[in-house]
């Protein structure tokens, strides 16, 4: 399906649930957020949640908002992708 500027399979800008996961770490949190918020023109308005694993060993952190461009959520998943403290991201 082409959708606007020609990028498939996502029309942007659109509503955007991120999935960040890693060893429940006291610096893992911030971590997270502060690259998000690094390609969120309006880091204001990101909703974030999180739930820790049964063992309290893992963190996950699900932020919502507005993606505006292919290239901002390749963008995203490669920093969060590329830190020590990232296990997996969906």
């Amino acid at each position: 399906m082409d959708t606007k500027g020609g990028e498939k399979g996502f029309q942007f800008p659109c509503s955007y649930v991120l999935k960040v996961m890693g060893k429940n770490t006291h610096e893992f949190y911030s971590v997270v957020s502060a690259i998000i918020e690094r390609h969120v023109p309006t880091p204001s308005e990101i909703a974030y949640s999180s739930r820790t694993s049964r063992g309290n060993k893992y963190l996950s952190i699900t932020a919502t908002f507005t993606m505006e461009k292919r290239a901002q959520m390749e963008a995203i998943y490669e920093d969060l992708n590329a830190h020590h403290l990232v296990l997996m991201t969906l």
